[in-house]
């Protein structure tokens, strides 16, 4: 099973003491901290999805992340950037594979991170007011805009791209660490395919699509 490299501190860190407390004869208490360190293998998980074997189709737009779907069509008041947008959200629990995959193919054309607050991911709110980042992914004159959103236990995202690099549809490109949402706005022309409660897998579901003739 492949491992994002950002877990094997996480991972690693518990083997220390159970090492430790294993060479002093208290295997009871080994236990704890193994199952901790199966746990962070578990989270930092990061499997191969359809999209890394075979191109997409250039107008499907793929889930960012793995989830449940909390939005899906008319964006939330207050949470779209300027224009006109369709708004899909994915909530994240901590069982959920965390690497992050861009929604669609394109340079990135702008980024911005915001601080902010720690709310449960699952609230309103947490989209405006939530430490989080932001991202513009254009090709020719289709504009997707994503963010990684932190939530009550994700309190650090990694975002490994930036204005200049060119993403394909479904490429890795972060991680949140621990339960988060990643929302994405497409504009009106597109045909969101989701619906709200649908469980979704980053690079392989088809959460809205672009009329084929450009």
């Amino acid at each position: 099973m492949r491992i994002d490299r950002a877990g094997w501190p996480f991972i690693t860190g518990p083997l220390l003491p159970a090492a430790v407390l294993g060479a002093a004869g208290r295997r009871r208490a080994v236990w704890p901290f193994l199952a901790v360190s199966a746990y962070m293998a578990l989270f930092f998980r990061d499997p191969d999805r359809r999209c890394d074997t075979a191109p997409s189709a250039p107008d499907d737009v793929l889930s960012p992340a793995d989830g449940v779907v909390m939005v899906a069509g008319e964006p939330q008041e207050g949470v779209a950037p300027d224009g006109d947008w369709q708004q899909v959200s994915v909530f994240l629990s901590v069982v959920d594979v965390h690497v992050n995959r861009s929604p669609y193919h394109g340079e990135v054309v702008q980024s911005s991170y915001s601080k902010g607050s720690f709310l449960a991911a699952y609230r309103k709110e947490s989209a405006h007011r939530n430490e989080r980042t932001e991202l513009w992914l254009r090709d020719g004159e289709r504009t997707v805009v994503f963010r990684q959103i932190v939530g009550v236990l994700a309190r650090r995202i990694v975002t490994r791209t930036g204005p200049g690099q060119h993403l394909a549809t479904g490429e890795r490109m972060g991680l949140m660490k621990f339960g988060s949402r990643m929302d994405v706005f497409v504009p009106r022309e597109c045909t969101i395919t989701v619906t709200k409660g649908q469980r979704v897998r980053g690079g392989e579901t088809v959460i809205a699509r672009w009329p084929s003739a450009r």
